[in-house]
């Protein structure tokens, strides 16, 4: 069987860009975007796209040059996607949260050649674009505008406007050809919850695959209708800019994530599908009665980060959203894991479904596979769901490496493995569950306390609308959990009550010392709160051994007020 022919009719090189393709000739005359009163279908969007690829390649933008952009979700940050790797370039999609100097850092960084800049964002590109040339010597990449399609506002920034590149392209345009499967298609970095923000360069193959993995494990079928809620900078939109394509689906794109603009899009295109963050889910409970609509059918809602607390997932459940939560990184190309549902378990208790929904599941079918590897050997774990080890995956999701970083690479590609670094155990039915980032586990007394179960107790509390917990000094078991707790403006829940209702659902010895309430947590550009920021607060605090069963105190001569706890907390959140 050697002899049997390789060949172009057998053989063809993955990549996410044929989807569009098949949904211009398949679903040429199906809505492929909506975004305020604008409509495209997918013969349009593939035109459009082919267009700027045409006019990318004019700018001479060669193979494997980067192009950056700074853009919320509207119709040009997905159409760059498709057209920016149609270029042969590579897409390097910009957290909008990150401040000027950050942004200066990765157009540095990555030597990105053009430099999109939605309106909104002006400002702070041309400060990014001056610390760029003064501070780091680096030349000027070109800057192209995003205008609202919608409604032009007029804004000139450079001499390029990104609707003008649009029509002056080519609808011909001959897609790059691409000879490699594992040449890089876009450029990500990651948020820096625990170093240096680091560029993942991810490859045509691995979108490919990463994106059939996720609409095959969240079952998604054809014409879905896609509700951007989730950023597309973050992990490319978890590959779901490439993936609604792919199922000849409607994007509904949206420039801000309120409560109002979710709910009216959702009634309004009759949203089947969205992904978001816990913290979403809670901007949809917490929406004014004004805000609010009836949702008639159940709306798909794909759930990363945090596990989301039983009573939230109730909630939300209660208003019209069913709820699939996964686990990912964004050298994972997003989602990694699936908590894929058993039909059995919807004969169990509500309190028992939670539970289980809140784990993270499955391997997504792209890994080959998912481990949990004890520290001191890297053996495998055994599956009791309670010993702990680090999450180690591999599989062709996984990032072709950091940019320039061959020492971080090093660190998290061994023995055939990527290590996570983070924490979690193996249930017997081979469901992972995460504990922790290595990081942020709290060592008491020789006791490994999960920061995250913590913070999951706390946010049983009907009054908690977030929680973190870090560790906190303490004289006699060295450390213990400190949490910081924002409440719901009803509330007047004092310390010992949160300590209280921590004792009813921990072990005695992972009850936090000290409750700070605060008004609201430091967080990187995509929403993840930076507990190196809390721990240097909580470092400031110190529980008296004589005393700590009742009562902590600060290691003052006159305690902090609640103000300037807070205030400090916010400083440092702007460091």
């Amino acid at each position: 069987m050697d002899n049997l022919p390789k060949c172009g009719a057998n053989y063809v090189p993955l990549t996410p860009l044929t989807f569009l393709t098949r949904a211009s000739n398949s679903y040429a005359n199906r809505t492929s975007t909506i975004y305020a009163n604008v409509r495209f279908n997918w013969r349009e969007t593939h035109e459009r796209c082919c267009r700027l690829a045409s006019s990318l390649r004019s700018l001479n933008i060669v193979k494997n040059d980067v192009v950056s952009v700074l853009a919320p979700n509207v119709p040009a940050m997905l159409e760059m996607h498709f057209a920016v790797p149609m270029a042969g370039a590579v897409l390097n999609a910009i957290n909008t949260r990150l401040d000027a100097k950050n942004v200066a850092l990765i157009l540095k960084h990555s030597e990105a050649k053009i430099f999109f800049i939605d309106y909104e964002y002006i400002d702070k590109a041309k400060k990014a674009i001056e610390i760029l040339l003064s501070d780091f010597q680096m030349p000027m990449p070109l800057v192209v505008v995003i205008d609202d399609i919608d409604s032009p506002t007029g804004i000139r920034f450079g001499e390029l406007d990104y609707e003008q590149l649009v029509f002056q392209g080519s609808p011909e345009h001959v897609v790059e050809n691409i000879d490699d499967e594992w040449d890089p298609i876009t450029l990500s970095y990651t948020s820096g919850t625990t170093s240096e923000p680091k560029g993942v360069v991810y490859s045509h193959r691995g979108a490919f695959l990463s994106t059939l993995s996720l609409i095959l494990g969240w079952e998604m079928g054809t014409e879905p209708v896609y509700l951007w809620s989730l950023p597309m900078f973050h992990c490319n939109g978890w590959t779901f800019t490439w993936g609604i394509a792919a199922r000849g689906g409607t994007n509904v794109c949206m420039r801000n994530t309120t409560a109002q603009e979710i709910y009216s899009n959702i009634v309004l295109h009759k949203v089947t599908h969205m992904c978001a963050a816990p913290i979403v889910l809670s901007i949809i409970l917490e929406a004014k009665p004004h805000e609010q609509r009836q949702i008639m059918t159940p709306v798909q809602v794909l759930v990363g980060g945090a596990p989301p607390p039983a009573p939230l997932l109730e909630r939300i459940e209660r208003v019209g959203f069913h709820v699939v939560h996964a686990y990912g990184l964004t050298e994972a190309t997003g989602p990694a894991l699936v908590c894929e549902w058993q039909a059995k378990w919807s004969k169990l208790l509500w309190e028992e479904q939670a539970r289980l929904k809140a784990r993270q599941g499955l391997g997504i079918l792209t890994l080959a596979d998912v481990d949990v590897k004890e520290f001191k050997n890297m053996e495998s774990v055994p599956r009791d769901g309670k010993t702990t080890g680090e999450i180690c995956l591999r599989g062709s999701s996984i990032m072709k490496g950091y940019l320039k970083n061959e020492k971080a690479n090093s660190e998290v590609f061994k023995n055939g493995w990527f290590f996570t670094g983070d924490m979690g155990v193996i249930h017997p039915d081979g469901y992972l569950e995460i504990k922790d980032r290595c990081k942020d586990v709290i060592i008491s007394g020789g006791e490994n306390i999960s920061s995250v179960q913590v913070e999951s107790a706390i946010l049983k509390h009907p009054y908690v609308v977030e929680a973190s917990v870090v560790a906190m000094p303490h004289p006699r078991w060295g450390e213990s959990p400190c949490a910081f707790v924002i409440l719901r403006e009803d509330s007047n829940l004092k310390e010992s009550d949160m300590i209280a209702h921590c004792r009813k659902n921990l072990p005695g010895f992972m009850v936090p010392k000290k409750v700070q309430f605060v008004d609201e947590l430091p967080k990187t550009g995509t929403g993840k709160v930076q507990k190196n920021h809390l721990r240097a607060v909580a470092k400031t605090f110190v529980v008296s051994d004589q005393t700590s069963k009742k009562s902590s105190q600060i290691k003052r001569e006159n305690p902090r007020s609640y103000n300037q706890n807070h205030e400090q907390i916010l400083a440092l959140s702007r460091l």
